[in-house]
């Protein structure tokens, strides 16, 4: 009898142990979870939408939830307003002689007509089919609730909204530049995110957003000339055409009436984007099995032609109106081919995409992504990878942008300049000097602010867009110097796979690159992501002593870095240095292993100076370089090689 409950006993332990093992590495993180319905109609005379949505909101958090608050975003599209006034001031600022507009607000928005704002208004707001209390302001409607919503509980939300399509200034609105009629983003009332750290009612000021994972359904009703390309996967091919027949299972049967009936759906999505012509054209390709690229796009003489007059003279070298217009044809024809080569890559790289379509729609004021979709304005390599690679680094993961910005631009320029790299065979070794030279001249000029700033709250527009997109793109190059190239991949893979659909912050993304690289990285963020801080490490002297070359190297910066050194001899051969930071308590794989490493005891941060012997006389010595491939941002590197003239 005591054999068998010995045995239960060693049993239970091990199969809690087993639990503990498979345990290790899981994220365990509430996220509170959406279920939207919606029915909207849209008149393109007047260009106003009225609809109706359906909400089930599920509180997975631990706490009873007093008030909801919902974003309504194209109330910043009126005079006056918090992205109005923000744009104003901050176009009043110089940047290197030139006003630090954003070219595309400028003061736009102060100069639109009753017909040409945007507006949303919600009524008949009830919870669990009682009517409750609201607030407006401006983009943002509080809702106090009669009967608080408990923990792990769900809700349900109904309300009814109308909604007018603004000009386009930024991101959504109707008639854009290249003359496409509805570009429908941030277009419904739309929850905030609550979660561990409360509610994000983040007003829409200028930059980028936040949302709660969950499944869409979404019905658009419009004049049947149009053609909608966007988020989700089309319910009813058989009944619209345009082009989607081809992959319906029903035959096509001609739709009776003026309008028709879009139905959508969206699974595990933060947002819905959708936009509309009559001219669109719409290409498509399966690209592998049970996905397929779309892309949308039309040819507006007009619009295109003022696009042509407006360029500077430099860019109409040979070119005349008709080249523009052909050239701008055959770059939206070749998108699809140009994508579904970049998409073994991509999912090898960074994790495989896991949404059955993606499509890439003409109607945006540069390029601006949403879950499956992007818009865009021209279609270009680089505008089209760096959108798509936000299905990653935003769709997927969905970081606060507000205060995670660069997490999400800065990882998704990473990725861009790797994946068209890629496309170029490789032809440039180093495909990051554009955002290190960027993030070090803003290193070294009075408009440099720290990471952790929130997007909407930096001084100027250059400040915010160097150090969201290069000093994020510098981030993960330079992780990969610290833990080596191949470990950082690998941590890519981990933080993609761990944190996908969680909203992860930068503390989360460290503690997957400590874990998998087994070295501490907490310095590393505190030094290069929540200060000022930056690198420059120089050869101070050198000397022999007992047959054996001391090289001392100083610190002249304020942040701590290992250090990669190069020695190369009188006899062409070459050998390196490395010595670790002592904040690491580790050090990186030598990652190049046909060449030998002198490897030094750790350099502590706080002593400025730090001597390397290496088994070499001085006199055979010809150069010594810091860094010698170029993959930290230091800000001084004339004192980083030092050639030996003998």
């Amino acid at each position: 009898m005591r054999t068998v409950l010995q045995l239960r006993k060693y049993l239970i332990m091990a199969m809690m142990l087993i639990f503990a093992v498979k345990s290790i590495g899981q994220v365990d993180r509430w996220q509170q979870r959406v279920n939207y319905k919606m029915d909207v109609v849209v008149d393109d005379k007047s260009n106003k939408i009225t609809g109706k949505q359906r909400l089930d909101y599920w509180n997975n958090s631990p706490d009873t939830l007093k008030v909801i608050y919902y974003h309504l975003y194209w109330n910043a599209f009126q005079p006056g307003s918090m992205m109005d006034a923000r744009s104003i001031e901050i176009g009043k600022k110089s940047v290197r002689g030139r006003s630090d507009w954003d070219g595309r607000v400028k003061d736009r928005i102060s100069k639109l007509q009753p017909g040409e704002i945007g507006y949303q208004q919600v009524s008949n707001l009830k919870v669990n089919g009682i009517l409750q209390k609201t607030t407006l302001y401006e983009t943002i409607l509080k809702v106090e609730l009669n009967t608080p919503i408990l923990p792990k509980s769900k809700a349900l939300i109904e309300l009814d909204f109308e909604a007018q399509v603004p000009i386009q200034v930024r991101r959504s609105g109707r008639d854009n530049a290249e003359g496409v009629r509805f570009s429908m983003a941030q277009w419904y009332p739309k929850l905030c995110e609550y979660d561990y750290q409360g509610w994000h009612p983040t007003p829409y000021v200028a930059r980028e957003f936040y949302g709660v994972w969950g499944d869409y359904e979404v019905n658009i009703t419009l004049d049947k000339k149009f053609v909608i390309g966007g988020t989700g996967y089309l319910q009813n091919p058989h009944e619209i055409g345009h082009g989607y027949e081809k992959y319906a299972s029903l035959p096509y049967k001609e739709p009776k009436g003026n309008s028709l009936t879009w139905k959508f759906k969206a699974p595990n999505v933060h947002d819905f984007v959708w936009a509309a012509d009559q001219q669109f054209i719409h290409n498509s390709k399966l690209v592998r099995k049970g996905m397929i690229l779309h892309s949308f796009y039309k040819i507006d003489t007009n619009a295109l032609s003022k696009e042509f007059n407006e360029l500077p003279a430099r860019a109409k070298t040979n070119k005349d109106v008709n080249v523009f217009i052909k050239e701008y044809k055959t770059e939206w024809d070749s998108v699809l081919s140009f994508a579904s080569k970049a998409l073994p890559y991509i999912d090898k790289t960074f994790g495989e995409y896991p949404y059955k379509q993606y499509s890439f729609i003409q109607g945006g004021d540069g390029g601006m992504e949403y879950p499956m979709a992007t818009l865009l304005k021209g279609a270009g390599n680089g505008v089209v990878i760096h959108e798509w690679m936000h299905s990653w680094y935003q769709m997927m993961l969905g970081t606060d942008e507000s205060h995670y910005a660069w997490m999400d631009e800065g990882f998704t320029s990473y990725a861009e300049a790797r994946v068209n790299n890629m496309m170029n065979g490789f032809s440039d070794a180093f495909p990051h000097q554009g955002a290190f030279d960027s993030y070090i001249m803003l290193s070294k000029s009075e408009f440099n602010e720290p990471l952790t700033t929130h997007s909407d709250q930096y001084n100027t527009n250059t400040g915010y867009s160097i150090n969201a997109y290069s000093k994020g793109e510098v981030f993960m190059e330079q992780l990969g110097y610290i833990v080596g190239a191949a470990m950082r991949d690998s941590i890519l893979l981990s933080y993609y796979n761990t944190w996908k659909y969680k909203h992860p912050n930068v503390n989360d993304f460290i503690r997957v690159a400590e874990q998998k690289s087994g070295i501490q990285l907490d310095w590393y963020k505190d030094f290069f992501v929540n200060t000022n801080k930056t690198i420059d490490y120089g050869i101070d002297s050198l000397w022999e002593a007992n047959g054996k070359t001391n090289i001392r190297f100083k610190n002249y910066g304020t942040m701590p870095l290992p250090l990669d050194i190069e020695f190369e001899f009188k006899n062409g051969e070459k050998e390196l240095g490395y010595i670790p930071q002592y904040l690491m308590f580790g050090e990186k794989k030598n990652e190049t292993s046909d060449l030998k490493r002198t490897q030094g005891e750790p350099w502590k941060w706080t002593h400025p100076t730090y001597v390397l012997q290496i088994d070499k006389k001085l006199s055979e010595l010809k150069r010594i370089e810091i860094d010698p491939k170029k993959r930290t941002a230091d800000t001084e590197r004339k004192n980083n090689s030092l050639i030996l003239n003998w």
